[in-house]
């Protein structure tokens, strides 16, 4: 390992914590300040370049495939590296925060791997940052296990061969750490931090016990920030003195931007790619975001319209799963949320035979595996694809050659026979407020509604009711959508949660702060690129 100088970053504005010196060690900190030295200036250049690539969407209202890199996606010839003992078999995989409770129950939970999330699910305060690679740490050292002083509960780890194989997401690089800044008080991005702290310390550890330091890259927008990606990895393995090529990372295609660019990802991660994510909300988000200037035909109905089955959400799905395959790439499906209810079986039964559907679509489309958020959901979802797998760790060998995807039609939304509902703007309103209240709490992973949410249903939320009233559409009860109308549907909202939890409980939370944000980034006329980033100012305020 290179001799670290000494770390140049300061942390500022936060409360010491506990055990925080096992993570912010010097060598550490050193190994992050030379990321954010040698990487940052290149993540800015890449955000301004996705305002001209916004900009230049809303001067043409439309998309396609680069000519620039035809000859990457015309080269039958390259593939990616063979993917990892640990990493062949996804048939399954949990999502979740990285809290102590979460990270055992997601590790025991049967899924084959588990996302430990940074990101969407996991509200960035200090204590979730520094905590979160405290728990990661104990859990590959087996010192995680606790009772749980509230409920006299016990959580322990079950034997190494039977916990999932970690997948770490760190944030995506348009969030910044304001508690981790350089001498000239710029903060370091959230994404080398997370990555760095967590690859520091755990990379020989995870060789160490037969696995690896593997990651979820999340919001990219374009093949280089892949390459981006690509170039921390090289030197971060050299750094530590780990072979090149042990780091793997998934890519979410979560950007329209980037579903027309998979191919030109995974070549430029391609010795350090393991496959690319199907996401929805985040998905639908970016469309939103992108042609928000395009006038009728991309405006969407309610999220829960669209689903993996619309056509223009197909033509996404299918041209993942071939590409994938064709570069030998696992591709991973979307995520099922349902939170099972203890009181009503009958909510139960429901959402199970629609977890199934959806999975059993997913596997005999050729996906190799998918995400759900309980570990209830394990069994439904592994059922569906071991009935298509049977003892094959993936199906990398269906090439999916039937697809055939044109750039239009991955922008078709208007091929959905389905319009924006009244119902459909009161939902946004409540489940924008209830989850932001607990984000501003630290919480990013909410129930609601017996759905689990995180960021990406913020963000379509309060895109929906952002794209409706800028469209001014018309609901099915002849109201119009204005901001009128949202104001008094939230003041409406606020008024119900008061009445559901009493003053006392109500007082003590963040309601009306989180009434007051969702309005802003849903009514103000410059559309918020994240809502997380207004958020993130009164984190923790």
């Amino acid at each position: 390992m290179s001799a670290p100088a000494p770390s140049s970053l300061a942390i500022v504005d936060a409360e010491p914590l506990p055990r925080q010196e096992e993570v912010l060690t010097d060598a550490a900190l050193a190994f992050v300040a030379e990321l954010h030295r040698l990487f940052t200036p290149r993540r800015d250049e890449l955000l301004v370049r996705r305002a001209e690539r916004r900009a230049e969407i809303a001067r043409t209202s439309t998309l396609d495939f680069l000519p620039e890199t035809a000859a990457i996606r015309a080269d039958d010839s390259w593939r990616v590296a063979p993917s990892p003992a640990a990493l062949n078999d996804r048939r399954v995989e949990i999502t979740g925060p990285t809290d102590r409770k979460m990270t055992i129950n997601a590790l025991n939970s049967g899924a084959k791997v588990w996302l430990a999330d940074f990101e969407d699910a996991s509200a960035p305060t200090w204590e979730n940052v520094v905590l979160g690679q405290v728990n990661l740490t104990d859990a590959y050292t087996r010192n995680i296990d606790f009772t749980d002083e509230r409920t006299g509960k016990s959580y322990a780890l079950k034997p190494a061969d039977e916990l999932a194989t970690v997948v770490m997401r760190p944030r995506g690089w348009h969030l910044d750490e304001r508690h981790l800044v350089d001498a000239d008080g710029t903060p370091v991005p959230g994404a080398l931090v997370d990555f760095g702290l967590y690859f520091f310390h755990n990379a020989q550890r995870l060789l160490d016990l037969g696995k690896g330091p593997y990651f979820y890259l999340p919001k990219t927008e374009s093949y280089l920030e892949a390459r981006l990606w690509n170039e921390v990895f090289v030197f971060a393995q050299d750094y530590v003195g780990i072979p090149q090529g042990t780091v793997r990372a998934t890519v979410l295609i979560e950007t329209i931007t980037a579903a027309y660019e998979m191919d030109e990802i995974l070549f430029e991660l391609r010795d350090h790619a393991s496959g690319l994510n199907a996401g929805r909300w985040d998905y639908l988000f970016s469309i939103v975001k992108n042609f928000r200037d395009g006038g009728e035909k991309f405006v969407l109905p309610d999220r829960n319209a669209v689903t993996m089955t619309a056509p223009f959400m197909r033509a996404y799905t299918e041209l993942l799963v071939r590409t994938c395959h064709k570069r030998g790439a696992h591709a991973l499906g979307g995520m099922a949320a349902f939170i099972p209810s203890r009181r009503d079986e009958e909510v139960n039964k429901v959402a199970f035979e629609k977890v199934k559907a959806d999975k059993d679509r997913e596997a005999n489309d050729g996906f190799d595996g998918s995400w759900v958020a309980h570990p209830d959901l394990v069994p439904i979802a592994m059922a569906s694809f071991d009935a298509v797998l049977g003892d094959r760790p993936n199906q990398k060998d269906r090439l999916r050659e039937d697809v055939s995807v044109a750039a239009g039609d991955l922008i078709a939304v208007d091929s959905l026979d389905a319009k924006p509902t009244y119902d459909g703007l009161v939902n946004a309103v409540q489940v924008g407020i209830r989850y932001i209240e607990a984000w501003l709490r630290g919480v990013g992973a909410v129930a609601i509604f017996n759905l689990m949410e995180d960021a990406a249903t913020a963000e379509i939320s309060r895109s929906q009711i952002w794209q409706w009233i800028n469209a001014g559409v018309v609901f099915e009860n002849g109201e119009t959508a204005t901001p009128e109308l949202a104001r008094k549907i939230a003041a409406e909202e606020l008024a119900d949660i008061r009445a559901e939890i009493g003053d006392e409980a109500f007082a003590a939370g963040n309601w009306q702060q989180a009434h007051d944000l969702l309005l802003k980034v849903a009514l103000d006329e410059d559309y918020a690129d994240f809502l997380t980033l207004p958020a993130y100012e009164q984190l923790g305020a």
